[in-house]
């Protein structure tokens, strides 16, 4: 997409929060104003920041490139109050913990602003409940910032789903594994604010599972906070969906993200830690798939951008898509905790 082919009007952006996720999501902004999108962060707020910024935290679990954001046009706030009340913001990118970010999501929505809050909204789904009501009634567009719904590889292979291309889905098995984030780790090693390995990585392929497959008829989850599974039980779909989610495994293990859906005609097999993440097997044969060179993060600045351009983005997602993962996860952490099968759609 060029210059030509947006709005002219530009959409000025604030951020709350300044660690590894506000540093992508800057990155992200400034990657999207370069392709020509009417965008440009002009304010951060966080306490740790002085002067022009400095360099965030630790690198999170997928590599990021080399780039550094470009303070020069953007002003360095204290607090998240000093960001609201600027009325010459639009949108705002909330990257902050997550048992902040319902308060935050709503005080933006008051203060008029666009907003994209991380994942999770909340580890009560209660709070998402009225954060989606809010956003529902606001005027704003308001949306959780689940990046894998916009991660060019992911997408493609939802296409190729939906679309039958390789037939149907007999199977689907998902891993998202690594060590507990190394920042924010006294956040991270809390539970009750975090929501562990569950509410925090899990999510992912439970939303995914859930695009691709709709709502399950039940779980069974075993595990803990730090290790778990997840088989999703469909009566009328796929016979055989898994997805294993860690966070205790040594640092020097690095981090493994890949998915194989096996459909009656060819595999499809996605793996972050290849050159060629999307691959498709078919017979003694197996061709990569080429899906750009953007990430997920990329795709949900752009697809802000575009929904609050009046454009729909493709795999858009709302806060009423955010309440239905908050109430499966919910389900899933009954599951874990009381070591039966959970039924979802009663």
């Amino acid at each position: 997409m060029n210059a030509s082919e947006q709005d002219s009007s530009m959409i000025r952006v604030g951020i709350i929060g300044y660690g590894f996720m506000g540093k992508t999501h800057a990155m992200a902004y400034q990657n999207a104003a370069a392709d020509g999108y009417p965008c440009r962060v002009i304010a951060i707020a966080d306490p740790a920041l002085n002067g022009a910024g400095h360099a965030g935290e630790p690198a999170g679990n997928i590599s990021s490139s080399d780039q550094e954001f470009d303070f020069s046009s953007a002003e360095v706030l204290r607090s998240a109050e000093e960001l609201l009340a600027r009325a010459d913001i639009d949108l705002v990118s909330i990257c902050t913990h997550t048992d902040t970010h319902v308060e935050l999501a709503l005080q933006s929505m008051l203060a008029g602003k666009h907003v994209l809050v991380e994942k999770p909204i909340a580890i009560n789904s209660d709070d998402v409940k009225a954060l989606a009501k809010a956003a529902n009634s606001s005027g704003r567009v308001c949306i959780p910032a689940m990046c894998m719904r916009f991660w060019p590889a992911w997408i493609r292979t939802r296409e190729m789903i939906e679309s039958k291309e390789f037939g149907g889905v007999r199977s689907a098995v998902f891993n998202r594994l690594g060590s507990r984030p190394s920042w924010s780790t006294e956040f991270y090693a809390n539970e009750k604010r975090s929501g562990g390995v569950l509410y925090d990585l899990h999510i992912h392929d439970t939303d995914f599972i859930v695009q691709c497959f709709g709502l399950p008829d039940s779980v069974v989850t075993t595990g803990d906070g730090l290790h778990l599974s997840t088989a999703f039980q469909y009566l009328d779909g796929p016979v055989h969906v898994l997805a294993h989610a860690a966070w205790d495994h040594q640092p020097a293990a690095g981090f493994e993200m890949r998915c194989t859906i096996v459909c009656d005609q060819a595999t499809i097999d996605f793996d972050i830690n290849r050159d060629d993440q999307l691959v498709i097997h078919q017979g003694t044969d197996s061709k990569a798939v080429d899906v750009g060179s953007l990430s997920g993060y990329d795709g949900e600045i752009r697809g802000i951008i575009n929904m609050i351009l009046g454009k729909t983005p493709q795999l858009g997602c709302s806060m009423n898509d955010a309440v239905d993962i908050a109430c499966l996860l919910d389900a899933q952490l009954e599951s874990m905790r009381s070591g039966a099968r959970v039924s979802v759609k009663d």
